[in-house]
């Protein structure tokens, strides 16, 4: 069995893969250090667990040294687009520096496979939608840059030291696993439909619309929600195809849907039968009217679709997670 490294392994998006990934029989060693994951989502005996930073050279080797890793898969990136614009320097230092460590230790070590959570962040604002892989990258806050700095490096690598690599653009990622096991739970929650779900228990007062004069058919600004359990089978799908062909490739994941604000906001009043409380504010700088995934690509060199492409669906799963959330 092959043995895959997940840095990030116990957040959101990281602790959704690594449940896939130890259903389909890989060996899964987590490295974490548990300042945005959840030691709680780690409901698998068999994964080991690492608590320590990437910018951390010695843990890095020791892990490397001890485990014979095939792959690694790099969750550990900050995503607060905001909190990236007050605060860059902290962005850089981890979305940036502390990759690098992590290529450096995979070099050392002649790991050369790579799958990296990227964005849609890197395209900045739409020139044209659908965006497809081939728009320009002109991102708008330091979080994007980050990214795209990363797959930058990850392009020279790849030249350079035969290094593989797959870097997935996430557009709008929503949900939670079925099973109600593990699900959607960050330090500062800033995605939608938690958002809205949680007016919906009380924890919060009210959601703000952020604008609601953008030239789309309700006035409010558009996006494409993708499953989190889809993303995760994208994510073994592109591990596997690098680790079979090699290659480098940058890849939209997104379902091509397009959802607005005032849609999620009523699709939450039908699944749950109650009213959402709203505040109309002012526009926020740099927010697209709409983005949205050309999904050709993913199709085409993956295999993959989305299974959930009904945004009922996808929020039925993320308000069970809602209600009985574990951590």
């Amino acid at each position: 069995m092959k043995t895959v490294l997940v840095v990030g392994g116990l957040g959101y998006i990281g602790s959704h893969v690594v449940q896939d990934l130890t259903e389909h029989n890989y060996n899964v060693v987590v490295l974490d250090d548990l300042s945005e994951g959840h030691r709680e989502s780690l409901n698998n005996s068999n994964v080991d667990f690492i608590c320590a930073n990437i910018n951390d050279t010695g843990a890095l080797e020791n892990v490397f040294t001890k485990y014979s890793i095939d792959v690694v898969m790099h969750f550990s990136a900050f995503a607060y687009v905001g909190e990236s614009v007050d605060n860059p320097q902290k962005y850089y230092l981890n979305n940036v520096c502390a990759t690098i460590n992590l290529l450096s230790a995979m070099l050392r070590h002649n790991v050369k496979k790579f799958i990296f959570s990227s964005s849609c962040a890197t395209y900045g604002v739409p020139e044209y939608t659908p965006i497809d892989e081939a728009h320009p990258q002109n991102p708008i806050n330091p979080y994007g840059a980050t990214k795209l700095m990363v797959e930058r490096i990850l392009n020279d690598y790849h030249h350079a030291y035969d290094f593989d690599y797959c870097a997935l653009r996430y557009f709008n990622a929503a949900g939670a696993d079925p099973s109600g096991k593990i699900g959607e739970s960050h330090r500062i929650e800033t995605h939608l439909i938690p958002l809205v779900l949680k007016t919906l228990t009380g924890e919060k007062q009210n959601i703000s619309i952020f604008g609601d004069d953008y030239e789309t058919p309700d006035g409010t600004c558009i996006r494409d929600y993708i499953h989190v359990c889809d993303l995760s089978l994208a994510h073994r799908l592109a591990m596997e195809l690098i680790l079979d062909n090699g290659g480098s490739y940058c890849v939209n994941l997104g379902t091509g849907m397009r959802t607005s604000v005032k849609d999620i906001i009523k699709a939450c009043e039908d699944i749950t039968g109650r009213t959402v409380p709203v505040v109309v504010s002012r526009r926020r700088c740099g927010d697209p009217a709409v983005l949205v995934a050309s999904t050709d690509y993913a199709k085409k060199l993956l295999g993959w679709s989305a299974s959930y492409t009904n945004i009922h669906d996808i929020i039925k799963t993320a308000w069970n997670w809602e209600q009985n959330k574990k951590y």
